[in-house]
């Protein structure tokens, strides 16, 4: 039985090992949390498909100046790598969200017929975002926690009945929405006052290292927090004690209706 089967312990309560926790259980939660995040951002491919975008269409602009290529080209791209996963029946969430929003750059771009534009939408997601991860931590319900608790089979469970978990997701949510602040204190004063090559670099430069240092913060909160109490496998027993328990009641009935089916035949 893994850490995630097992319920997590009360406030003050020692390990039954007499404190000292064993490690191969704090090796396995750690694990469980590494495949999680690595699930729940992307991973490699993820960050390749959320950059490759971005750098063709400031590649291409840096060489023609070309508004109408370089976003046709990047949009082709994040095309392309859509189909790929379609194609190979991989996960689509973060191709469909490049394509979404490489697709929102080149509509903003071509509408105003500024090059900078392009990237405006993205720099918008990232400010909206940055402010959702502050507004849900402050209310209660970190946004890290709303995205990773159904990836860790616990839904809302570190609300109330997990509070180390709550803690960790709160550090968590707190750390992605200043890093993603910071990032957006850095780029809105460029679109203002850099050139469009300028501008895409930098965000090209500045898409992976807050990303991963974000990703690296949440997994050092939540491998240190509790292990997720699995909702999933309490509502499976719980459904397969409430079958063995209408089982076990039928039983009764017909070890009861028994004697009395006995004497009508001997009275027969």
């Amino acid at each position: 039985m893994t850490s995630l089967d097992k319920p997590t312990q009360d406030a003050g309560q020692s390990p039954p090992d007499g404190g000292r926790e064993d490690g191969g259980q704090v090796h396995d939660s750690r694990a469980v949390t590494e495949a999680a995040l690595f699930e729940a951002f992307g991973g490699i491919r993820g960050m390749v498909e959320t950059v490759l975008p971005g750098l063709i269409f400031v590649t291409i602009f840096t060489i023609n100046k070309d508004l109408h290529v370089s976003a046709i080209a990047a949009l082709a791209v994040s095309v392309v790598m859509l189909v790929v996963r379609l194609l190979r029946k991989d996960t689509v969430k973060h191709a469909f969200s490049g394509v979404f929003g490489v697709a929102f750059g080149v509509v903003f771009a071509m509408f105003t017929g500024n090059a900078k534009d392009f990237y405006l939408p993205g720099m918008l997601y990232t400010l909206g975002l940055a402010l959702a991860y502050i507004i849900t931590t402050l209310a209660g319900v970190p946004l890290i926690g709303l995205m990773l608790g159904p990836v860790f089979k616990e839904n809302l469970s570190w609300r109330t009945r997990n509070p180390g978990r709550k803690k960790a997701y709160t550090k968590a949510s707190w750390a992605w929405g200043l890093i993603l602040l910071a990032k957006c204190a850095i780029l809105f004063p460029l679109y203002w006052w850099a050139d469009t090559t300028q501008l895409g670099w930098i965000l090209v430069i500045l898409k992976i290292p807050p990303f991963l240092l974000a990703v690296w913060l949440t997994w050092v909160f939540l491998a240190k927090a509790p292990p997720p109490i699995d909702v999933f496998a309490e509502m499976e027993a719980a459904e397969k004690a409430e079958e063995a328990e209408k089982a076990a009641r039928a039983g009764d009935v017909a070890e009861a209706d028994e004697p009395a089916a006995g004497r009508h035949r001997r009275g027969a």
